[in-house]
């Protein structure tokens, strides 16, 4: 069964949202470098941002990561 972090996630992508997460030091947070598409960025400040703090975290936990080694350069 998905949790609704996970579903608040997951809406916020599908509606084109490019935050990713930042997992430092076991704490979360998101960062928006790219702007979000107006749909997206509407979802997120009235969904996500209004979340408590740990609450916004869990969701920010099934944002694409900057730590996602997935995403490095693959070496040779």
């Amino acid at each position: 069964m998905e949790n609704a972090s996970k579903e608040l996630a997951d809406e916020y992508r599908r509606l084109g949202g490019r935050r990713v997460a930042v997992i430092d030091d076991n704490l979360g947070s998101s960062r928006d470098w790219d702007g979000d598409p107006p749909d997206a960025a509407r979802f997120w400040n009235e969904h996500i941002a209004v979340l408590p703090d740990r609450e916004r975290r869990d969701v920010e936990t099934f944002l694409p990561s900057l730590n996602d080694e997935s995403d490095e350069p693959a070496s040779h």
